[in-house]
């Protein structure tokens, strides 16, 4: 193992908390049971990590080694990226083919190498027939660089793929390419979804969570329920906020549904109209360029929020369907526009 991989090795293992060592250590299997045994994890982490650098070096440990713990780690903490969904789309009445999972790792490798130089791409397979892909990005002139890849989530025989929010913004056309190309697709399209929650984005996409979508119509008459009222209260008030109440949670449970929501930080609506006016004066209505507004919802979890608005209060109900839409049409990026 070089002075570079045993580098790589290092400040992978650094970054893993002390709480989880034992546990990403043991996923990665590149350690043997016996040899975990002999590490003594209650150590201050420099002295730790030396030990375990040293246990990979005498198991020559490659970059493919490392570049799969460092897999790994990214798996326990996917919320440090931000992930950008992708869809991929076949011609028109193209039959669909048996995906085998070997050829399309083969195929991705060979597209990125012929492409460039110097790249590396390790795969990690997962349950759900998922494999997970780091690419580290050289160039023509040099080595990869392992402290900035691009990560990407694939699940076979789906057209929507994960891949993580990269700098090297030009990298994306290739990626792009090699992902169609490996797994029998056309096209590739980024669509405006995005979200440090990779299950959240996961379950929206697969529609793999309860949630309805109903239109609402709030002057639709009421069916009054039988309702037991206080003797000493005046029932008139009671009636009133009993059904107000009640009709206000059962809308929220019909577009929201009874589970949790799926973790989103955010929703941007950018808003572009024109000014218009009955008047033929005034210093807007001789503006050709149209108005510009950003709106942006932030919350630790936003759909949870928007649905604690009409109950709290805080909101009418049914919430507009600009707000409730974001997992029915797969988007937190909206752009609002004149008709």
């Amino acid at each position: 193992m070089d002075e570079i991989v045993a580098e790589f090795v290092k400040r992978t293992i650094l970054k893993i908390p002390m709480a989880e060592m034992t546990t990403i250590l043991k996923a990665w299997d590149f350690l043997s049971e016996n040899q975990l045994q002999t590490i003594n994890f209650r150590k201050r982490k420099e002295s730790l990590v030396h030990d375990l650098v040293m246990l990979c070096e005498e198991k020559h440990a490659s970059v493919n080694d490392a570049a799969l713990l460092d897999i790994i780690y990214t798996q326990f903490h996917q919320h440090q990226k931000i992930w950008d969904v992708f869809q991929m789309t076949k011609e028109p009445g193209e039959d669909i083919d048996l995906f085998d999972m070997k050829q399309f790792k083969s195929s991705f490798k060979k597209i990125l190498q012929r492409a460039l130089k110097n790249v590396s791409v390790t795969f990690r397979d997962t349950e759900e027939n998922a494999v997970w892909i780091r690419i580290a990005w050289g160039t023509q002139y040099k080595k990869p660089n392992q402290y900035k890849p691009t990560y990407v989530v694939y699940y076979s025989q789906t057209p929507y793929v994960f891949i993580s929010s990269s700098r090297l913004r030009s990298s994306i056309p290739l990626l792009g390419q090699a992902l169609t190309v490996a797994s029998k697709h056309h096209r590739i399209v980024k669509m405006d979804f995005r979200s440090r929650y990779l299950d959240s984005l996961k379950a929206i996409v697969f529609k793999q969570y309860n949630q309805t979508f109903e239109t609402h119509n709030a002057s639709t008459p009421l069916q009054e329920r039988n309702l037991e009222l206080d003797i000493n209260m005046d029932s008139r008030i009671i009636h009133e906020n009993i059904i107000e109440k009640d009709r206000v949670q059962r809308v929220t449970q019909e577009i929201f549904g009874d589970s949790p929501q799926p973790r989103l930080e955010f929703a941007q609506y950018k808003l572009e109209t024109k000014f218009k006016s009955d008047l033929n004066r005034g210093i807007l209505a001789e503006r050709k360029e149209p108005l510009r507004c950003l709106v942006k919802f932030s919350s630790p979890n936003l759909l949870e929020a928007l649905k604690s608005l009409a109950p709290a209060g805080i909101a009418d109900a049914p919430l507009s369907p600009l707000l409730t839409c974001i997992p029915q049409k797969r988007m937190n990026y909206f752009k609002i526009k004149d008709k």
